[in-house]
């Protein structure tokens, strides 16, 4: 069988594509709701689902519900999940966590150098990194489902 020359751009590009999918997450501390510093190097080994989120996005707060069930279901079996809140001012963050009653860990990043460090450029961005420390997905935005794919990713990673 002979591959035309756009069936081999096709695959040098699905094989460039998958070999350059995972990248190092940048490393970062901060400070987390319990007034712990957590630091993301300390958490290799487990598959970590970093949540950048902001008390006046409504779509993080339709969102972190479901974020909370899945920290709660896959917690155990080697899964972390931070919402990272973005806001210079914590209180308006605080309390909606109070007001939703979720249990997930929250790191506060007032100043964005973590925010800066993982591009975020929409709200909210959900960043899942693997158990080697590669960010292996980021997805921008939230819509009604996307909890369906962020659980397909946290699965395929604990499995890895």
């Amino acid at each position: 069988m002979k591959l035309s020359l756009p069936g081999l751009s096709v695959i040098f590009l699905l094989a460039f594509a998958t070999f350059t999918h995972a990248a190092p997450a940048p490393d970062f501390t901060l400070k987390s709701e319990s007034g712990e510093n957590v630091r993301l190097a300390e958490q290799r080994g487990k598959v970590v689902m970093l949540n950048f989120w902001a008390s006046w996005c409504g779509p993080c707060r339709t969102e972190m519900p479901l974020l909370d069930d899945m920290y709660k279901r896959y917690n155990k079996a080697g899964f972390e999940l931070y919402g990272v809140n973005v806001e210079q001012d914590t209180a308006a963050a605080k309390k909606l966590i109070e007001d939703l009653g979720v249990s997930l860990p929250v790191l506060y990043d007032p100043d964005s150098k973590v925010s800066k460090l993982y591009k975020v450029d929409a709200m909210p961005t959900t960043v899942v990194i693997d158990k080697k420390g590669e960010v292996r997905f980021v997805n921008r935005g939230y819509k009604a489902g996307d909890e369906n794919k962020y659980r397909d990713q946290i699965r395929e990673l604990i499995r890895e």
